[in-house]
């Protein structure tokens, strides 16, 4: 139990890391609730998506997951840089789209667990469970904090946050 509590632990930091960027959009609480509920329920089906289609899915596709994480966070990191520069100082509400893809790009690494996730334990429910909430909390930490950090230093944090995401895209393909 103390593995899996570990690993939900070190696959939330992706999502927390990433929710500090995109929490200084300013965004409103219910679009902060929606986007970390969509990565909880990202990082609760997608390992257990690898663990049952994984290892064939990659056979058959030959492309490298972190290019998918590449190009998501990339497009939403132009997308946060370009929104920095306006003047607006309501509140950002987050389409769906956004969302499904933000959580899709913090979950790939979940997939990539779900692979060998019955090398560690053979009870994936419970780790999936696990996975899921640990990814929602720290996913809606993140975006407060985002949040407040935008509150104080204004349009750079945005700005900021836009660029750290298309360097951790970029990161991905490293």
């Amino acid at each position: 139990m103390t593995t899996i509590i570990i690993i939900a632990f070190s696959l939330s930091m992706d999502a927390f890391s990433l929710s500090l960027a995109y929490g200084t959009l300013n965004l409103n609480k219910k679009d902060m609730l929606s986007l970390s509920f969509i990565v909880g329920l990202y990082h609760f089906f997608m390992p257990q998506i690898g663990v049952i289609v994984g290892d064939t899915l990659l056979k058959i596709i030959k492309i490298n997951p972190n290019f998918i994480v590449f190009i998501v966070l990339s497009f939403i990191g132009i997308e946060m840089i370009f929104e920095s520069f306006k003047k607006e100082e309501n509140i950002k509400k987050l389409k769906l789209m956004e969302m499904i893809l933000f959580g899709l790009a913090v979950s790939i690494d979940s997939f990539s667990l779900g692979i060998g996730l019955k090398v560690i334990t053979n009870n994936i429910l419970i780790s999936c469970i696990f996975f899921s909430a640990f990814s929602f909390i720290f996913t809606l930490i993140g975006l407060f904090i985002g949040k407040k950090t935008s509150e104080i230093l204004g349009f750079i944090s945005t700005l900021l946050g836009g660029i750290i995401l298309v360097i951790m895209g970029v990161l991905y393909l490293i």
